[in-house]
């Protein structure tokens, strides 16, 4: 039960709630307001983001038997057993937020306010107070197996650093 609370938290702040606060300081705009080119972007970028977040918890939950997600020491979710480094987080050691992100991305190219960047810029530093904090705990219960995985694979994207093992 408690896993599910911890997606379900999940899902609440960082896919409605955050894009919801975006939409807010921006003077709640109607999509009707948008350019449809545009609007139709946003839409196909969202999707790839939230498909990207989505098979990454999907493939932790999976293989990893557990999911990362300590809210600042907090733990939401029972913690992985073993460290990812395939599938998605072959090209990133973040890719649920990477997708998140990318997802944000769609919200500010929908509302095309720089009150949405804003807290978008808010949110990434949180963030990245976040995954600095992971990142210590995974050194912890992985030790050596996660440096070397951090020298292969970015934190949120991964450009040609998987060809050298």
């Amino acid at each position: 039960m408690k896993h599910i609370l911890g997606y379900l938290l999940g899902f609440t702040i960082f896919i409605v709630g955050i894009p919801a606060l975006m939409w807010w300081v921006s003077g709640m705009p109607y999509p009707q307001d948008m350019p449809v080119n545009r609007l139709y972007l946003a839409i196909m970028v969202a999707l790839a983001g939230l498909a990207l977040s989505i098979w990454s918890i999907v493939y932790m939950k999976r293989v990893g038997e557990g999911n990362p997600f300590d809210a600042m020491g907090h733990n939401l979710a029972p913690r992985t057993s073993r460290l990812m480094t395939e599938g998605p987080y072959k090209m990133s050691r973040n890719p649920m937020l990477s997708g998140t992100y990318i997802y944000y991305g769609a919200v500010l190219l929908a509302l095309w306010k720089w009150q949405a960047l804003l807290v978008f810029l808010a949110v990434a530093a949180l963030m990245t107070l976040q995954v600095l904090s992971e990142e210590k705990r995974l050194e912890a219960d992985f030790g050596q197996e996660y440096l070397d995985y951090k020298k292969r694979t970015g934190r949120f994207i991964t450009l040609g650093k998987n060809d050298r093992r």
